[in-house]
């Protein structure tokens, strides 16, 4: 039988589940992948109409995330999500949409592509749906980051939010549409997205990626947990199961002199990664640090993969992390017909390629072949 929304959110309904998905542009293609094969294991004991959203009790996602973690929540099948997104991410990203024409230089000095399409796909995917909808079937997060206050902002549907419909806040009212595009306000790609958020307060978000939460994991389990959000759930590994799925990432090979040489331009086009590679293996640590992960990854030649380590001498939760490092050894061994180089890589990990989404979606799907077990879902 399926749960309601409100059962999804009851804490005397358990265990609870969450699942968090990465930004990354177009790479957003990747986490399907995954997301193919884990509800297929879950299709298998619970049979075909079976959806993610009926397993999971609070789906959240950054940018490209909150799109695919939105459209979850509403009961879409990751095949039906998959449809959307390659039509979505080729029209968002389509070269002809960008604004470098010279009647666009002042538009194109503030973002590279044209908001409105990416707002008219958002639209058309969503419709007139609001965060407080009772179409969103499950618990959803979308993380964004106001700018005009500097501050991270979860969005969430639950009616006990402080600022859910209340004087402080009204954000039950926030069309679905106008969230996700907040949280996927890239800057460089997009303009940021101003939001009414309740009593004639205009806000002004950009990508949730701008921030310690591009990868989200830990954002929700705080949301899900701490005693100023309204899930108040309770931690242990047989009380709260928490599944991170990543869109891929470079790894960092470069001589020293490379670093000693490097220009403006070169910094400023590398520094963006770095920190969205730091924050997202913070939190990697902290959560393994958390839990006897099945999935743990080794951190480095000091931490390993802290199988040894438990913050809280015992474990806090259920936690699994599925990522893929774009190098030429990993995708070389997924079986996909084709070599992988080096310059394949650099294609690959640009997020506004929109012509690897298809590449990207089987990639992730053989990933997950491999990362992905029956034994994780129990």
């Amino acid at each position: 039988m399926k749960k309601t929304l409100s059962q999804h959110l009851d804490p005397a309904q358990g265990p609870k589940r969450i699942l968090a998905l990465d930004g990354g542009g177009i790479r957003g293609a990747l986490t399907l992948g995954y997301l193919k094969r884990i509800e297929g294991i879950l299709q298998s004991a619970h049979g075909t109409d079976y959806r993610l959203c009926d397993h999971f009790d609070l789906i959240g996602g950054t940018s490209t995330g909150s799109i695919i973690a939105s459209a979850l929540a509403l009961g879409m099948s990751v095949d039906q999500i998959r449809d959307l997104y390659m039509d979505l991410g080729g029209k968002i990203f389509d070269k002809k949409n960008n604004w470098w024409n010279p009647l666009e230089t002042a538009r194109f000095l503030k973002a590279g592509y044209n908001h409105k399409t990416l707002e008219k796909c958002l639209h058309d995917a969503f419709g007139d749906v609001t965060l407080g909808s009772d179409k969103i079937q499950t618990g959803l997060c979308i993380v964004a980051k106001r700018a005009d206050t500097n501050s991270t902002w979860p969005l969430i549907n639950h009616p006990g939010g402080t600022f859910y419909d209340s004087p402080m806040g009204r954000n039950k009212n926030i069309p679905l549409w106008q969230a996700v595009r907040a949280s996927s306000a890239a800057p460089t790609y997009f303009v940021p997205q101003m939001i009414d958020v309740g009593d004639g307060v205009r806000a002004a978000f950009v990508d949730g990626g701008v921030s310690m939460a591009n990868n989200p994991a830990l954002t929700l389990l705080q949301v899900a947990t701490l005693q100023g959000f309204p899930f108040r759930w309770e931690m242990g590994e047989n009380n709260l199961s928490l599944v991170s799925v990543g869109t891929g990432y470079t790894v960092f090979r470069k001589a020293p002199s490379d670093i000693d040489d490097a220009w403006l331009a070169t910094w400023a086009s590398s520094v963006p990664d770095m920190l969205m590679q730091d924050a997202s293996w913070q939190n990697q640590i902290i959560l393994q640090w958390l839990s006897n992960s099945p999935t743990a990854h080794h951190i480095d030649m000091e931490m390993g993969n802290l199988d040894k380590d438990l913050l809280a001498g015992k474990p806090m939760l259920h936690y699994l992390r599925y990522n893929l490092a774009f190098t030429e050894n990993t995708l070389n061994g997924l079986g996909l017909g084709r070599t992988f180089s080096a310059k394949d890589i650099t294609d690959l990990a640009e997020m506004s390629n929109a012509h690897n989404r298809h590449i990207l979606y089987d990639i992730g799907n053989a990933a997950a072949g491999q990362d992905v077990k029956d034994e994780h879902f129990g």
